[in-house]
């Protein structure tokens, strides 16, 4: 059955709607970024680029780093954006535009988040790396699809009973990484921990600036909370829906962090670019290896 108009959107050139990107531009390694302007940043290490194309916020370059070919692409912030930007990209590598129906055979993507973050433990600081094993999705997007049998459903049920949470909020998800792709970005540098993928900057991190929260205590407990040995280290806006939509679709994706805020502490680091760019670097060097 082939995909209507009004389902798989494309634009009059052929190129998926939102990305304007064809098949042949895509990579099949993929380091995704919020910030439209890091996409400069992580091609300026390219040894060549081969296609580049901007359209609102979702900004692509693709290239060759030391002999891999890779593309970088900008999400924006937050899960809506990844529910765009990796739909669209399956559909890339495993739709074909011309009859509107799914491949038979399918491709597999390595995705990489390059992004900042915001410490909740005194011991993983500012400036430091740190990877995701598992994003806590308080965003509500894995529970539009049919997705039960990707989440620990354990694990969001002991943080629901440890919150105390609001049942109006919508209810936590939790997926992991892909640990074989893991392991190629893994090192001693790098802290490990279970990032909390947040719906907003301000409140739904726990900042107060004129506005009360429904719960001013979040953050601590969610610091206080433990499961198997597994503790929540810092919050961000995107982990929880890449590792959602790439175990649904069946790619592999691990989330990077930059440590760049410490809630815990108060701090935030005096130059949070360089802390970035050496992120950047250590995930090429790892991905050219």
């Amino acid at each position: 059955m082939s995909l209507a108009a009004s389902e798989l959107i494309l634009n009059i050139d052929g190129s998926i709607y939102h990305l304007n990107l064809l098949p042949e531009h895509l990579a099949d390694t993929i380091i995704v970024v919020g910030d439209p302007d890091r996409v400069d940043k992580v091609a300026a290490h390219f040894d060549n680029i081969e296609y580049k194309v901007r359209k609102r916020e979702f900004h692509t370059q693709t290239g060759t780093y030391k002999g891999k070919r890779l593309s970088v692409i900008s999400t924006g912030i937050g899960t809506d954006n990844i529910d765009i930007v990796f739909n669209e990209l399956d559909a890339l590598v495993n739709i074909d535009f011309e009859k509107r129906t799914l491949k038979k055979d399918l491709r597999q993507l390595d995705i990489i988040r390059i992004g900042t973050t915001g410490s909740i433990q005194p011991d993983v600081p500012v400036d430091s790396f740190l990877m995701s094993k598992a994003g806590v999705g308080f965003d509500s997007l894995l529970h539009f699809y049919d997705s039960n049998h990707i989440q620990d459903l354990e694990f969001a049920e002991a943080l629901v009973k440890h919150l105390d949470w609001f049942p109006k909020k919508s209810a936590p998800y939790v997926v992991g990484n892909d640990e074989d792709l893991a392991e190629k970005l893994n090192s001693k540098e790098v802290h490990k921990g279970i990032t909390a993928t947040n719906v907003g900057f301000y409140g739904p991190q726990g900042r107060i600036l004129r506005l009360a929260l429904q719960d001013p205590e979040m953050n601590r407990k969610l610091s206080e909370f433990s499961y198997k040995g597994q503790r929540i280290t810092n919050l961000e806006m995107e982990t929880s829906g890449i590792y959602g939509l790439s175990k649904l679709l069946g790619h592999r994706a691990v989330s990077m962090n930059a440590v760049i805020a410490n809630r815990a502490t108060g701090e935030f680091s005096e130059d949070p670019k360089l802390v970035v760019d050496g992120l950047i670097a250590y995930c090429l060097e790892r991905l050219a290896g």
